[in-house]
């Protein structure tokens, strides 16, 4: 990934794991997407939640061709499965991920897909002249990449700290961070366990199963 923390464009305007996951499963599934990276190595502390819920344990892919966002932060993270959850493995059902907020994002040609064993429930929306808008969006991921440029970075940030996204972006105390004004990505590319918003528009969104995945 390349990074330039000097210029950003105008911003006015994984590892997939294949189960045999029986398709009903994709019935109960939410409609999460997207989005948001940097690529530096964080260091998590123990315990650490960056999302209040139980996740599945199913990785979704997200794409997206271009991702402009104002308050960004990131920090590491420990997210948790349910009690007894099939797609625990060998890990007690807990995945370290990269805990990613930003405050206003949009972002273009966004797609996510996920792996049912098979077939793909895949997911895009913001392909036309109207993007894709999230507020206050996190996500939780374990494999990135794209081309980021930053503004007024700042790394090494303790997340407890925090305060480019508002309150609701800081981590955990003693847990490596970093934060910018502004953020983009190009040729976005993620793997995600978790997704949130306070708010998520979703233009030309169109669901269903296919065999191609994002």
């Amino acid at each position: 990934m390349s990074l330039s923390s000097t210029q950003v464009p105008d911003l006015s305007g994984g590892p997939r794991r294949r189960g045999r996951v029986r398709a009903r499963r994709a019935a109960i599934m939410a409609v999460p997407a997207t989005a948001v990276a940097a690529g530096l190595l964080v260091l998590t502390a123990e315990g650490a939640l960056g999302v209040q819920f139980a996740i599945s344990g199913m990785p979704f892919t997200v794409t997206a061709t271009e991702l402009k966002g104002t308050g960004f932060e990131q920090y590491g993270g420990l997210d948790r499965m349910a009690p007894d959850s099939p797609n625990a493995g060998n890990t007690g059902g807990e995945v370290l991920v990269v805990t990613s907020v930003i405050k206003d994002a949009t972002l273009t040609k966004l797609c996510q897909s996920v792996d049912l064993g098979g077939i793909n429930l895949r997911i895009t929306a913001g392909g036309g002249k109207d993007k894709v808008v999230a507020h206050d969006l996190t996500t939780d991921s374990t494999e990135l990449s794209g081309d980021a440029a930053f503004t007024n970075i700042e790394i090494g940030n303790d997340a407890s700290e925090l305060n480019k996204a508002g309150p609701k972006g800081r981590g955990p105390i003693g847990v490596f961070s970093q934060q910018s004004d502004t953020v983009y990505i190009g040729d976005l590319r993620q793997t995600n366990y978790a997704t949130t918003a306070g708010v998520f528009k979703l233009p030309g969104l169109k669901l269903g199963f296919s065999d191609k995945a994002c």
